[in-house]
C-alpha cells in the first residue's frame, strides 16, 4: 500500500479542501486565523508536505463554513463512481 501522504487518493482529498476553501473565497492567511494556526499550517497540507487526521479534517472544513460529512460524502461517493 503506498503511503497515504503521497497517494493520488489524499491529493484528491486536499484537493476537495482547497476548492472549498476557494469557493469560500478565503485565502490560506484567513482560514489560518479562524484555525489559530499560522499560514504555514494551511500551505503545508495544501502542499503534501504534511497529513491532516480526521479531528483536523472536521475543524478545517467547519472553519470554511462547509459540512465536514457532505465534504466526505463526496469524496467517497466520487471514488465509487
Amino acid at each position: 500500500m503506498e503511503k497515504s501522504l503521497k497517494s493520488a487518493e489524499y491529493a484528491r482529498l486536499i484537493g476537495l479542501l482547497v476548492a472549498t476553501r476557494h469557493k469560500a473565497g478565503m485565502r490560506q492567511q484567513a482560514l489560518a486565523k479562524k484555525l489559530g494556526k499560522p499560514q504555514s499550517f494551511i500551505a503545508k497540507y495544501e502542499g503534501g508536505e504534511r497529513r491532516l487526521d480526521v479531528v483536523e479534517f472536521i475543524t478545517i472544513a467547519k472553519a470554511l463554513g462547509a459540512d465536514p460529512i457532505k465534504l466526505l460524502r463526496r469524496f467517497v461517493q466520487a471514488k465509487t463512481r
